[in-house]
C-alpha cells in the first residue's frame, strides 16, 4: 500500500460541489493499493500515519504526531499512486489492485486510524473528487508498506 502524506492547516474533498470530507489541522492522505497488498499492509500504514512525528513541539522540532496534536486525517483513495510511468508517456495501472479490494483496504485504513483515536474524514472511492488543501510547511512524505521508499 502506498500513501502520500501531507501536513495541512486544512483540507477538504468535494464531489459535484458538495463537501464530503473536511479537516482542520492534521494530515491529508492519498492512499493507493497495489497487487499483493493485504490487511497487514493496511495495519502497517495506519500505525505509521497515526504515529509519524511531523508536527512541531514547543521548541519547533518535529516531535509530535497527529494523535499528539489532536489533529484529523482526510483519507482520499487514489489508485494512480500505483501508476507505472517507466515506459512510454501514458501511465500503466496494471500494478493497482482490484477496485473492490482497494475500496475495502482504504476503508480499513480509515477505520484503523479512527480506532487509534484519530478523527477521520474520507473521500469516495471511484468518484471524481476535487481536493483542496493548505499544505503546512510544506511537509510531504511518501510511504510504502513494501518499504521501497
Amino acid at each position: 500500500m502506498r500513501a502520500v502524506v501531507q501536513r495541512v492547516s486544512e483540507a477538504r474533498v468535494e464531489i459535484d460541489g458538495e463537501v464530503v470530507g473536511e479537516i482542520g489541522h492534521g494530515l491529508m492522505v492519498l492512499a493507493g493499493c497495489g497487487e499483493g497488498d493485504s490487511e497487514e499492509d493496511v495495519q502497517w500504514l495506519a500505525d505509521k500515519i497515526a504515529n509519524l512525528r511531523i508536527f512541531s513541539d514547543d521548541e519547533g522540532k518535529m516531535n509530535l504526531s497527529v494523535l499528539d496534536i489532536g489533529g484529523g486525517v482526510l483519507v482520499v483513495p487514489n489508485f494512480t499512486l500505483h501508476a507505472d510511468c517507466r515506459k512510454g508517456r501514458r501511465p500503466s495501472f496494471t500494478g493497482a489492485c482490484d477496485p473492490e479490494l482497494a475500496d475495502g483496504y482504504v476503508e480499513s485504513l480509515a477505520a484503523r486510524l479512527a480506532e487509534a483515536g484519530v478523527p477521520v474524514e474520507r473521500g469516495v472511492f471511484g468518484a471524481h473528487m476535487h481536493v483542496t488543501l493548505t499544505n503546512d510547511g510544506p511537509v510531504t512524505l511518501l510511504l510504502s508498506s513494501d518499504r521501497t521508499f
